[in-house]
């Protein structure tokens, strides 16, 4: 008949203790284990989720009909949100900015822009000495000779200095200037300051920022008003044509603030003798946007020094820097009217210089030089309008006064009449026509509109991956092993074929007893073995 043994093991005093702690352990790792949240099923999370749709699409229930169709629309709802969302990301890329005009309130005093005017006829034929014409041939087109006709070859002169023929031989304010007045008060050549351009010696009314003068109405009388003789019997003849040469009679005028310098042959308009001209400004002022939706140079964001010369960055104090820096290269010498301390350029090679100038410079923005406009800057808008003089009565009375004739007096005589419209200031400025807060305001609408979301929606979605992740991700790195056996309190239930494979005694053959192998408990060794084996009660 079959023989089935339990065995009772009963471990010592000193083993009780340690094998109850172990027990405990066990049962703790076990009830944690057991006590850890599984995490959700994607039915689960879809039956949660607040995304439109994802309940009713991959939900639980039976699969049918409905649900593809559910499914259907889910997915032609996220593409059509997706297909929107890169519409208004393209459109937010391409940064575009709309210009806001915003006129300001009239303020009883403005500040009065400096006026810069030069005559187009750079020296004066009675001032030239005969080494000014050998020095200047090339600029002026003269044959270099003296008075009694001999020829270069035989003429030696000192090296010129072209700051002291410009300040020489150019035209002295003093004689042009016949009437001057400002707001009604009388003012003089003293109230001007002289200033080099490529057009020789000129002159800046108000030039100084820290003593701006003011305007303090609008209109005609209120600005500056002045009568000048352009002399043109001092315009030097043409004797050949060079790149220098001017067929033109009057002056160049240009209306700019006082930190910028003047930039006079590229920005300035003309004024013809026998004409009054009157120049009506206001006063504008601009904001543009920087990077990235202009190209204005920010003064917040400058790490390099101001312009050497120039109290204050302006593109026409860039654009004279690069002038210098294209000549420094090629003529290794600076012209009169380039800032620096570097040596002028002697006269026979003043022309050339020039002209490699106007030649490295031709590209713009786009060419070597390139000369960002200031976020903010003021300039002065211009309206010009002009009536002929003098008329009969006032030609026969100027000749009179002036001791000149009536012909000189239509021919050299000019008015310039420089005033305020009003004294209110225009702001324009650029701003941002399309942000990043109206982006994400776009974007919210339509991730309504489509998949019924919102920002806390997509935090759920995110939510949910982490959770799956980090839980496949724990199953790799914490394998449980299966335990060979369970034990009860003090009490073990060992089957017979895992008593014959841990059993250190070999199995006995039927030899002995004649019957099966069989294991008894061994009462004649140890009835009470020594601690630390399971089975040391047990012989073979």
């Amino acid at each position: 008949m079959p023989i089935e043994i339990v065995c009772k093991i009963k471990f010592a005093e000193e083993d009780a203790k340690p094998k109850e702690k172990e027990a405990g352990d066990e049962q703790s790792l076990l009830g944690a284990a057991q006590g850890a949240a599984a995490p959700r099923d994607l039915a689960t999370f879809a039956s949660t989720s607040t995304l439109h749709g994802l309940g009713r699409a991959c939900g639980p229930g039976p699969h049918g009909l409905r649900r593809t169709l559910w499914a259907l629309a889910l997915l032609t709802s996220m593409a059509a949100f997706l297909y929107q969302a890169a519409g208004l990301a393209r459109g937010y890329l391409t940064r575009p900015h709309l210009v806001a005009v915003d006129p300001a309130a009239p303020a009883p005093v403005a500040g009065f822009p400096a006026v810069t005017l030069c005559n187009i006829n750079r020296f004066r034929h009675s001032a030239l000495s005969d080494a000014d014409i050998f020095h200047l041939a090339n600029l002026t087109g003269l044959p270099p000779k003296d008075r009694d006709g001999h020829r270069a070859a035989g003429l030696r002169y000192p090296e010129p200095d072209m700051v002291d023929i410009l300040n020489r031989t150019g035209h002295q304010l003093a004689d042009m200037l016949k009437s001057c007045n400002f707001s009604g008060h009388h003012c003089s050549a003293s109230n001007f300051s002289v200033v080099y351009t490529r057009y020789g010696k000129c002159y800046t009314f108000n030039a100084d920022p820290r003593s701006s003068l003011p305007s303090r109405a609008g209109g005609m009388g209120s600005g500056l008003e002045i009568m000048l003789d352009i002399q043109q019997e001092e315009y030097l003849p043409i004797w050949r044509e060079t790149n220098e040469t001017s067929f033109e009679a009057g002056i160049r005028v240009q209306i700019h603030s006082q930190e910028e310098p003047p930039y006079i042959h590229q920005l300035g308009f003309g004024v013809s003798p026998g004409f009054q001209t009157f120049v009506s400004c206001q006063e504008q002022r601009l904001t543009y946007l920087p990077q990235p939706w202009g190209n204005c140079r920010a003064e917040s964001e400058l790490r390099e020094p101001e312009l050497q010369g120039y109290s204050a960055y302006s593109v026409s104090a860039c654009r004279l820097r690069c002038e210098k820096e294209a000549v420094l290269q090629r003529c290794h010498c600076r012209m009169v009217h380039m800032p620096g301390n570097e040596t002028i350029c002697p006269p026979n090679i003043y022309i050339e210089c020039a002209d490699h100038t106007l030649d490295s410079l031709g590209g713009g923005s786009e060419g070597p030089c390139f000369c960002p406009t200031p976020c903010n800057l003021t300039r002065y808008g211009k309206e010009i309008s002009m009536v002929r003089i003098p008329n009969r009565g006032s030609a026969r009375y100027l000749a009179r006064k002036y001791n000149r004739n009536e012909t000189y007096i239509r021919e050299n005589f000019l008015v310039l009449d420089v005033f305020f419209e009003a004294l209110t200031s225009e702001a324009m400025e650029q701003r941002a026509a399309y942000g990043l807060s109206a982006l994400l305001g776009d974007l919210g609408g339509q991730m309504g509109l489509f998949i019924g979301a919102s920002i806390l929606t997509l935090l759920e979605i995110l939510d949910y991956i982490y959770e799956v992740s980090w839980d496949r991700l724990k199953r790799v790195w914490r394998r449980p092993k299966t335990p060979l056996r369970t034990s009860t309190g003090g009490i073990s239930t060992l089957g017979l074929q895992e008593l014959k494979e841990q059993s250190p005694c070999p199995s006995r053959g039927r030899a002995e007893g004649g019957g099966a192998s069989s294991l008894l408990p061994n009462h004649h060794h140890h009835p009470h073995g020594p601690p630390g084996g399971l089975f040391e009660d047990f012989a073979c």
